[in-house]
C-alpha cells in the first residue's frame, strides 16, 4: 500500500496540500482527475465572434470541441498559431484574439470536424 493511502479520511496536509478523497494522493499528483472525461454535446463545433467584457475588441470563440482539457489546450495553441494570434483555452471554450471566423472554420472541417458558423 502506497504511504499515501494510510489515511484516507484526510482532506488537507500541510506538507502535501489538498488531498484526493478517492485515492488518497494529493490534488496536483491525482490520478482520479487524469482520467479523460469528454465534455458532453451534440458533436457540432461553433465558432463565433464575441466582444462582451474585452471593451470593443473582439475574439474568435470555439466551443463544443469534443476533447479532454489537454487535447483542448494543445488544439487551441496550434489554431493560435494558424491565425497568427494570441488567446486562450478557458472552460472548455478556446478564444482568439480578432476576427478569424473563416480561417478557423476551414481549419476545424479539415480536421474532420462538424463545424457550424454562429452569429452574425
Amino acid at each position: 500500500m502506497s504511504p499515501h493511502r494510510k489515511n484516507l479520511s484526510l482532506v488537507y496536509s500541510s506538507e502535501k496540500g489538498r488531498i484526493c478523497p478517492k485515492c488518497g494522493w494529493p490534488v496536483a499528483n491525482c490520478a482520479c482527475s487524469k482520467q479523460a472525461t469528454l465534455p458532453h454535446g451534440d458533436g457540432v463545433v461553433r465558432v463565433g465572434r464575441e466582444t462582451k467584457g474585452r471593451k470593443g475588441k473582439g475574439v474568435t470563440i470555439i466551443t463544443g470541441v469534443p476533447l479532454a482539457a489537454a487535447e483542448l489546450t494543445a488544439l487551441g495553441k496550434e489554431l493560435k498559431k494558424r491565425c497568427g494570434a494570441g488567446g486562450t483555452v478557458r472552460d472548455g471554450v478556446i478564444e482568439v484574439q480578432g476576427d478569424h471566423r473563416d480561417t478557423l472554420v476551414a481549419e476545424l472541417e479539415k480536421r474532420g470536424y462538424r463545424v457550424k458558423r454562429v452569429g452574425g
